[in-house]
């Protein structure tokens, strides 16, 4: 596959497996059925506006890989969210399963609607009609889904409830459920927490100092960046900038993340913090930083912007924020990119401990899931981190080896089951 700043997202992630079946010495079917998706699932769904009109939004469904699993993958409502982005998500939820090894394969989910424009009644009818839609291809031992951008705790509340009217009560169909209906403790910061482990054990790489003298920089302030700053202030990282969809902020001695939560919570932004000064939404990017988070949207980091980039380390919040060019033109300066597949894997990981916890009919404490997700995200990195080394005449990149050691786990799996 040809390497182009204009490929599709699905294009992107399939460029890095390709390079990882290079690796592998995969050929024929092999590549053909990894390169591919098992199964996609385009719905309609017609929902009634709050004034009285019908509207009809698209939904998809994509289970890629399920050698190693059952499909797991989380359901996001945004505008954005067509076929090639819904192919491109589930595979990198084939690899990011594989690549922390829990015993999942890969799906993703979406509805083609703006959240933010649907009232809490309008979202109830989509979410409750799009699992009427898909319900027959998943299953709490076949396709687990999970909220993503756009959903949540309380769109899983009611994607379980219609599942059970028809299976009865399920628990297991989805994760990132409430607490109070069998959700786990730990779930809602989970992503934020594993992008923060998986960037301290990056610094420890880099040799950075004492966490007051590493600067942050953190795009996106939704459910991943907002955590991703919690908790990184919360172990003494000086979190520097943050934006959202309606600007940027910016404070050189760190801001003060507690009060920035409240202030969102109050005002809806990230914008006009006391304290703060106002920076272009694009600028976050190309702050003189230790560590830049990308926790927004996909492809965010092009060709175009690659050689402002001023950050030692990238930490992939968001999935596919960099572009392959962008990504080998940043390791060529000696940028460590912790990527997606393993940054933000603490969401379905703990995914995984929820439906574990469902399963056994059981709940552990908040502090044993914490202590779960650090060691099983510590174990991964190093396993991505010996992989590179002991390949170190192929010069592959962080990436290309946390691929390579995630296809290498499912072409084992499909192999034993004599798909390969």
């Amino acid at each position: 596959m040809q390497l182009s700043e204009g490929m599709t997202p699905f294009e992107s992630v399939n460029y890095f497996f390709q390079r990882a079946a290079e690796h592998e010495k995969l050929h024929g079917s092999a590549i053909e059925m990894l390169s591919g998706t098992f199964r996609e699932l385009r719905v309609q769904v017609p929902y009634r506006s709050d004034d009285g009109e019908m509207n009809i939004v698209y939904g998809y469904r994509v289970q890629h890989n399920a050698a190693r699993g059952p499909y797991k993958g989380g359901v996001r409502y945004h505008p954005d969210a067509d076929i090639e982005e819904v192919r491109a998500l589930a595979s990198l939820m084939t690899w990011k399963t594989a690549l922390v090894d829990v015993p999942f394969g890969g799906a993703k989910g979406g509805v083609q609607v703006d959240a933010r424009s649907l009232s809490k009644g309008e979202t109830e009818q989509v979410t409750r009609r799009y699992a009427d839609q898909i319900s027959h291809i998943i299953g709490p031992t076949r396709d687990i889904p999970a909220p993503d951008m756009g959903t949540n705790a309380q769109v899983m509340s009611w994607f379980m409830d219609q599942y059970g009217r028809k299976q009865g009560h399920t628990t297991q169909i989805v994760t990132g459920k409430p607490v109070q209906l069998g959700g786990s403790f730990g779930r809602e910061e989970a992503t934020g927490r594993g992008v923060v482990v998986t960037m301290e054990e990056a610094a420890k790489e880099l040799g950075f100092g004492d966490p007051s003298e590493v600067s942050v920089a953190i795009q996106g302030f939704g459910n991943v960046g907002s955590w991703a700053a919690h908790i990184a202030a919360d172990r003494g990282y000086r979190v520097v900038a943050v934006s959202d969809i309606e600007g940027a902020i910016f404070a050189g001695d760190g801001l003060k993340v507690d009060e920035l939560i409240t202030h969102v919570a109050e005002t809806g932004s990230v914008v006009d913090l006391p304290g703060s000064e106002p920076i272009g939404g694009d600028e976050i990017l190309e702050l003189d930083v230790d560590v830049l988070i990308p926790a927004a949207l996909g492809e965010v980091i092009t060709h175009d912007n690659c050689d402002r980039i001023q950050a030692r380390m990238i930490v992939e919040g968001a999935n596919h924020p960099v572009t392959p060019i962008a990504d080998y033109a940043l390791a060529d300066r000696g940028v460590l990119i912790v990527p997606d597949i393993l940054a933000n894997a603490g969401g379905v990981t703990v995914s995984y401990f929820e439906w574990v916890q469902n399963n056994q009919e059981i709940r552990w404490e908040h502090e044993d899931v914490n202590r779960r997700l650090e060691l099983k995200l510590q174990r991964a990195y190093r396993e991505c981190r010996d992989f590179q080394h002991s390949h170190d005449s192929e010069h592959m990149s962080f990436r290309e080896a946390a691929f390579a050691l995630a296809v290498q786990r499912v072409v084992e799996a499909a192999t034993l089951r004599g798909y390969l």
